[in-house]
Order: structure tokens, then C-alpha cells, then sequence
């Protein structure tokens, strides 16, 4: 569970080297300032990368994470890192998607929080994953995710 206090940022203006994986990656939070209000954080990260397991083929993907914090922020340097850790780690997409989701409710405890993966297509066929934590907030105003369905060259 989250902490009510974020310990001191160590990577933040500082040079900092990717980590070896995700499980050694550190998330680190900074304070909310208005956790009196229901407000939406997003995370576009159109560039995600991570191996297949299997072939060790690259898979590509188009995230979008967005989250109603409580008393915490994640800091966004330490959250690129870590997202920049998958580019190495055999996982299948649906592992890396949920587990993204899952570390971020780990550290954060968000009142809400909801991640879209759109893979693109490997042998023809494209996998789109979607993980919430729980419904959102009554009255949140919620963008859509604005991912359009992939076409191919149709």
C-alpha cells in the first residue's frame, strides 16, 4: 500500500541509468497538491517497448494510463524509467500491460485508475488490452482514450 508521505526523490535531477528490469525499477511519488479534488492524470506513452518471450521479437505499443490520484503523484522521471525497463523484459502483452497497472496502484493507491494497451500486429493480428482498477469517481469527466482501432491498410 501506498504511503500518505513520498520519500525523498533520488532520481530526479539526477543522472540516472535504466534499469536492468522492471522488478528493479523504483517508482517514486511526490504529493498531491489538491487531494481534495477528483481530477484525471494521463499518461500517453505511444512508444512502449518489450520483447516476446518466446521468438525474442520487439513488440510495440500505444499506452495510455490514466489515474484519479489520492495523496500521491507518480514522478514522472521515475515512471519513464520504468517504463523504459520493459524494452529488454520477455513478458507477453497482457503481462506487461496489467502489470504496469498494478505497479502503479501498488505505489499509488489512486482512487481510480485505468490502462489501455493497443499493441500493434505480430502475425497479422493486433492486441488491444484494457485493466481497471475499479469504476471511476461519480460525475468525473473522462476523455476518451483517443487510440483509433487499428485498420492495418484497409
Amino acid at each position: 500500500m501506498a504511503k500518505d508521505e513520498p520519500k525523498e526523490l533520488s532520481q530526479l535531477g539526477q543522472k540516472t541509468e535504466l534499469p536492468a528490469s522492471p522488478e528493479d525499477a523504483v517508482l517514486e511519488s511526490v504529493k498531491n497538491p489538491h487531494p481534495d479534488s477528483d481530477y484525471v492524470v494521463r499518461f500517453t506513452q505511444p512508444e512502449f517497448t518489450s520483447i516476446c518471450p518466446i521468438t525474442g521479437q520487439p513488440d510495440f505499443a500505444h499506452l495510455v494510463i490514466d489515474y484519479v490520484p489520492d495523496r500521491l503523484l507518480v514522478e514522472s522521471k521515475s515512471f519513464k524509467l520504468y517504463l523504459a525497463s520493459f524494452r529488454n523484459h520477455g513478458a507477453f502483452n497482457e503481462e506487461c500491460t496489467v502489470t504496469i497497472a498494478k505497479r502503479l496502484a501498488e505505489a499509488l493507491a489512486p482512487r481510480w485508475l485505468r490502462i489501455g494497451g493497443y499493441w500493434f500486429p505480430r502475425g497479422g493480428m493486433p492486441i488491444d488490452i484494457f485493466y481497471q482498477t475499479n469504476p471511476p469517481p461519480k460525475g468525473l469527466w473522462l476523455p476518451d482514450q483517443g487510440v483509433t482501432p487499428y485498420r492495418g491498410r484497409g
